[in-house]
């Protein structure tokens, strides 16, 4: 081959490749980072931006003032691993099997000895069947880390690239071992991921969820101190200061994004896996919080600040869940949304711009949720741990046991603390929500 044909045959290639390393940098350099910043029994009334009287959270404030912020949020489940399932694989408890925090005891045994542990590798098993969103994302060229509480065994469980949890139990713990150190003794490992990731320039997912405010409430004298004169109960000011303790970590996270040039194409989801009512007399949850089928445990504000893309709004109004998160960041990341996803990408409600033709559009009437015992009584049969379904349709939310045989009404807008039962009154609506609720998961 002449040597003219040759330099000018080699550069063509140099020049091809060249192009094909330019877009294929540039396509990586659009692609949305995603972080979720995940509370732990966390009321929705807590929060300054929510108008309570005592509790500070300035950093939060300030991400619900740059965020499409639904108000009107909630979860299916007001149990942290079933909820925390659901996030993650934007599926509902009985779909994606993990319906209760634990197995049932073993018989003669309790919650020990290998029976139990067998039954606890079976939920993880389980778990395993389903996609998560970073799984997905990893399919992009995206990293991810998890930190904070995570149940699910080891962080690769979930599709993770790198974590904290190990998930073995000599790591001192079932729910997120090493993990649960996040936020409450250093936050260096998250700030580091997202350190490592804007120099690589590689895209990337978070998950931060650390134990926070969640007990043991043991907040810094520093916090404790602001909030001792404000309540007669001592118990109401340390969960009011593990609120802002919350608050602060996530200041940090948020303002790591803002150092490395990385806030303005970095999705932020924020939202609480359950709320919390502090018992004022003792160290735990009252009534009608977590674990129970009232907005006190169900109900959370969900907020989405993507500057790039999305304008600031407060809504008052639509009904977000937390199914919705799945199908909002795929859709975000360039995937068609799966129509196994029960959610709807609440992008398209977020922004002018955004419009994605082949996602589901975002609207509903309704959310719904069930609520299940602690522990799953069968693996196989979500049913058998099932005590509560729910639905929420406008002004309304329907409450029924898992037989059907009791329902609550109530109209949430004018009585957001659900004190009067109005199904005796209204039993149109009654029968109207019923119907729904079958339609969407029959109990039997």
């Amino acid at each position: 081959m002449p040597a003219l044909h040759w330099r000018k045959t080699h550069m063509r290639i140099t020049l091809i490749f060249s192009l094909f390393f330019y877009f294929a940098a540039t396509t990586l350099a659009v692609q949305p980072n995603v972080v979720i910043l995940l509370s732990d029994d966390h009321a929705w009334t807590d929060y300054g931006f929510m108008n309570h009287p005592h509790i500070r959270t300035p950093h939060l404030d300030k991400l619900a003032r740059q965020s499409a912020l639904f108000t009107r949020g909630y979860v299916p489940n007001s149990l942290c691993r079933p909820s925390l399932a659901t996030i993650i694989t934007g599926k509902y408890p009985h779909q994606h099997g993990i319906v209760g925090n634990d197995p049932a005891p073993t018989p003669g045994v309790g919650k020990k000895g290998e029976q139990y542990l067998a039954a606890r590798l079976k939920m993880i098993e389980r778990f395993k069947q389903n996609d998560t969103i970073p799984r997905l994302l990893a399919g992009k060229g995206y990293i991810s880390f998890q930190s904070g509480k995570w149940w699910e065994g080891d962080y690769t469980t979930g599709g993770f690239t790198a974590g904290m949890t190990h998930g073995d139990p000599s790591h001192g713990g079932r729910h997120g071992d090493v993990g649960l150190t996040i936020g409450r003794q250093s936050m260096k490992p998250v700030l580091d991921f997202i350190s490592d990731a804007a120099e690589k320039k590689t895209p990337f997912f978070l998950w931060y969820a650390p134990m926070l405010p969640h007990d043991p409430h043991n907040p810094p004298q520093r916090l404790l101190d602001k909030y001792k004169d404000k309540t007669d109960s001592i118990h109401i000011a340390r969960y009011w200061a593990m609120v802002e303790w919350w608050d602060e970590t996530c200041g940090q996270v948020l303002d790591q994004l803002e150092a490395k040039g990385l806030a303005e194409n970095t999705i932020v989801i924020y939202l609480a896996d359950n709320g919390w009512i502090q018992d004022p007399k003792a160290a735990k949850f009252a009534p009608r919080s977590k674990r129970s089928q009232y907005d006190g445990g169900l109900r959370t504000p969900i907020m989405i600040r993507w500057p790039a893309k999305v304008k600031p709004l407060r809504d008052e109004k639509t009904l977000a869940s937390s199914i919705d998160i799945m199908p909002t960041l795929l859709a975000a990341c360039g995937f068609a949304i799966r129509d196994e996803l029960p959610g709807v990408n609440l992008l398209e409600l977020c922004a002018d711009d955004w419009r994605d033709p082949k996602g589901k559009a975002a609207s509903r009437s309704t959310i719904f949720g069930d609520i299940y015992d602690h522990d799953v009584a069968d693996l196989a049969e979500p049913r058998k741990s099932l005590t509560h379904r729910w639905c929420v349709r406008n002004e309304w939310k329907l409450v029924t046991s898992a037989d059907g045989a009791t329902s609550e009404l109530y109209a949430v807008l004018d009585d957001p603390f659900e004190k009067k039962n109005v199904a005796a009154d209204r039993p149109e609506v009654v029968a109207e929500l019923t119907a729904a609720m079958n339609g969407w998961w029959p109990a039997q």
